[in-house]
């Protein structure tokens, strides 16, 4: 899954690149699944529709729903970098999980 708080179009172009044979990404979750609440909009992961206590996100923002905040995993924004190797720092914890 990709979720994101980007409109519907664009979060439809980033999946396109990060995943252009559509081999990896099989569902694509934008603003319009999002909560918004006092102008925010928030990601609830209950939209995935799978088992919380086997769910767990990424992101570099802290947009996710409070009340999932232990699901969140937070990471640093990518910045285009192709030497960029922190989701692969994160590969123990993955695991392990």
């Amino acid at each position: 899954f990709v979720f994101t708080t980007a409109k519907q179009d664009y979060a439809e172009k980033v999946v396109d690149v990060l995943d252009p044979k559509k081999k990896l990404i099989r569902h694509c979750l934008s603003q319009r699944d999002c909560l918004c609440a006092r102008g925010c909009y928030w990601k609830d992961l209950t939209r995935l529709g799978r088992d919380l206590a086997k769910t767990v996100a990424l992101d570099h923002t802290i947009q996710g729903f409070p009340a999932q905040s232990a699901n969140w995993i937070p990471v640093p924004r990518w910045w285009g970098d192709p030497r960029d190797e922190e989701l692969l720092h994160l590969t123990p914890l993955l695991e392990q999980l």
